[in-house]
């Protein structure tokens, strides 16, 4: 299992030159050539997995502002800004687009003209009113440089499945995050120069992403009620107001966005339930531990937090592991490399050996499986034992 320092940030660079394996900010990225088109050849179109709800998906995003903090990485920046995306099922998707994978800003920016591939777009209609009923509300945050759609794939199909995702950018931290007039903030993280100084930004961050969910959740519960936070005051999808139930909340998180989910559940007690994606986790948490439901669930290896934290997880604790999978396994990179014609061998290092739709199609059974069981008392006999319908999960104590 990788660290949250060494996360990828596959998102960094253009897709059309050099796909990075995992890389500390500052570092040289390791490159991933994507074969150049025959002479003439149009783009190969990067797509993800469909979701497998029955409901559709709507999207829409709002520009949040903390005027009660500075930025922790700009200092000249008096206020602390986020982007964060709902998705949420809809009923009416009637004359709406989907909408794209990355903002236009960012998509310039990590895909130029003449790249050889295009990148995805969403399953999410932009814009279209909220289906019908009080959904629960599920919150994510990405991996260490990564932005809020690196997991997209699943998102979506929570979306689908009747939960309000909302994804968080944190900007400065990410490497681009585009905001409503154009503005493109870009990663301010200090370049570590030993492990004291490493610890230093790793702890930073972690508070900045605690204090940035802790915002974002003020936000919802002012949504809910039928106010506006956004910025700008865009207009907002028909029947968002009445829709969240905040009664019912859990966080996933990847890569150091899953040690934010473990640090913000010890911090909020709005947050009933947890998941790391593969993330070494950090903070109080690790010797306060956790009184309520909580999932580990990564690649194949030994991570002394994961150990230390399990032994202090009071609640419903589980932890598993998914056969032949990489740090990038869980991050819609599972499946874009492989279409952007990436070499296995150059993909095994962040990617492991397994099929990226499987790998996609397993965790999605598993994540929305423990969310069902532990916000939505569903059944939750999969997280009994291993299954002969998904070998590749493996479960681990």
């Amino acid at each position: 299992m990788s660290g949250v320092f060494a996360v990828a940030l596959a998102s960094a660079l253009s897709l059309s030159t050099a796909l990075p394996a995992m890389v500390a900010p500052g570092a040289t990225p390791v490159p991933l050539a994507v074969p150049a088109p025959a002479p003439g050849a149009a783009p190969v179109q990067l797509t993800l997995p469909a979701p497998t709800g029955h409901e559709r998906v709507g999207t829409v995003s709002l520009h949040l502002v903390d005027r009660s903090r500075p930025d922790p990485w700009v200092p000249t920046e008096p206020a602390r800004e986020l982007m964060v995306q709902l998705w949420y099922p809809t009923n009416d998707a009637r004359g709406r687009t989907r909408a794209p994978w990355v903002s236009p800003g960012v998509a310039d920016l990590l895909n130029p003209p003449g790249s050889p591939v295009a990148l995805p777009v969403t399953h999410a209609y932009a814009g279209a009113p909220v289906g019908p009923g009080r959904h629960p509300v599920v919150v994510y945050s990405p991996g260490l440089g990564m932005e809020r759609t690196s997991s997209t794939a699943l998102v979506e199909d929570l979306a689908g499945h009747g939960y309000v995702v909302v994804t968080i950018d944190h900007p400065h931290d990410a490497r681009f995050v585009e905001f409503p007039d154009g503005r493109i903030a870009t990663q301010a993280l200090p370049v570590p120069t030993d492990p004291e100084s490493e610890a230093r930004m790793i702890a930073t961050a972690l508070a900045t992403r605690v204090a940035d969910t802790r915002y974002t959740l003020d936000q919802l519960a002012a949504l809910d009620r039928g106010r506006n936070p956004d910025a700008e005051h865009r207009a907002l999808p028909r029947g968002l107001a009445g829709s969240l139930d905040l009664t019912r909340i859990g966080m996933v998180g990847h890569s150091l966005g899953g040690a934010t989910a473990a640090q913000a559940m010890l911090e909020d007690p709005r947050i009933r339930a947890g998941v790391n994606l593969d993330g070494t986790v950090s903070g109080t948490v690790l010797t306060a531990g956790l009184d309520r439901p909580f999932l580990l669930l990564g690649s194949p290896g030994d991570d002394d937090s994961w150990t230390a934290l399990w032994a202090r997880l009071r609640g419903p604790r589980h932890r598993l592991e998914l056969a032949g999978s990489g740090h990038l396994s869980f991050t819609d990179y599972q499946v874009l490399l492989a279409q952007a014609g990436v070499p296995a061998g150059d993909r095994e290092p962040t990617l492991g050996t397994i099929d990226g739709d499987r790998s996609v199609a397993v965790q999605r059974v598993y994540l929305r499986t423990f969310l069902d069981r532990y916000l939505l008392c569903r059944d939750g006999r999969l997280l009994a034992g291993s299954s002969p319908r998904y070998p590749e999960m493996l479960f681990r104590s």
